[in-house]
């Protein structure tokens, strides 16, 4: 049986290919794939040598439907997910079948045997049935936030919203009217329930909306400084080490 691997955790693919050959010695590996980019590469040519994929939800450059806006693999699917179990029950139709991480062998074990047991046929994919139960267990990000203004209570929706910041202990969301607003929750909190395509953390101080940012320049050190296009009181500076993965975040579109 050969078999793709497409999950971004190196450790993870490693520990998958040792189950693997533990379940059946002559399982061949094929490839394993980090991303949504190299999948669609790998599938335009390889996909005839493919039996079986295992396939990661959560991939280093998005969520894994979206490999099927581009392509439709005609090979059966047994997905990896950390998603709780009742999240995901709609997964067994069409006989697609899934493994919860961690994953345990009995459980491996179980899955190639039901792709043992069912036909290739049966295991066809409907990609627009498939992308409508994977959005639905899609992480919601937040859309608004609740501030108070003396005794009034409001909401500000995340599209009005230039930059997150801290200050000592208290975090604020600035609107691009430029009016300020204290917060409760900590910045790590604010940054865990917004969208991470609209909202980068620029640095342990700020979290910036991509609408905001006017432009980036390079910097001492290897480091960009970015120029938001309402004044902020100091620079926001981006460190070497998350300058590229800021310059992805501001090409993904």
């Amino acid at each position: 049986m050969n078999i793709l691997i497409i999950e971004d955790e190196v450790l993870a693919q490693r520990e998958l290919m040792k189950m693997l050959h533990q379940a059946d010695e002559k399982i061949k590996i094929l490839k394993c794939l980090k991303s949504i980019s190299e999948s669609i590469e790998w599938f335009t040519t390889n996909e005839k040598e493919c039996d079986l994929i295992f396939m990661d939800i959560e991939l280093s450059d998005g969520q894994c439907f979206e490999i099927f806006s581009k392509i439709t693999p005609r090979v059966p699917i047994i997905f990896l997910t950390a998603y709780h179990e009742y999240a995901i029950q709609a997964f067994k139709l069409n006989s697609i079948d899934y493994l919860l991480k961690p994953i345990d062998q009995k459980s491996l074990r179980q899955a190639l045997k039901k792709y043992d047991m069912l036909s290739q046929k049966k295991l066809a994919i409907s990609m627009l049935e498939l992308q409508t139960l994977l959005k639905s267990t899609q992480k919601q990000y937040k859309e608004r936030f609740t501030i108070k203004i003396g005794d009034v209570f409001r909401y500000i929706h995340t599209n009005e919203i230039a930059y997150f910041f801290s200050d000592s202990k208290y975090s604020y969301l600035v609107t691009y009217k430029k009016d300020k607003f204290l917060l409760d929750p900590s910045l790590n909190e604010i940054e865990s329930k917004l969208d991470p395509k609209m909202f980068f953390r620029a640095s342990r101080k700020y979290i910036i909306n991509i609408n905001a940012v006017e432009k980036a320049s390079k910097f001492f050190n290897s480091r960009l400084k970015l120029k938001l296009k309402l004044p902020v009181d100091e620079d926001i500076l981006i460190s070497r080490v998350k300058v590229i993965q800021f310059l992805d975040w501001m090409g993904n579109d």
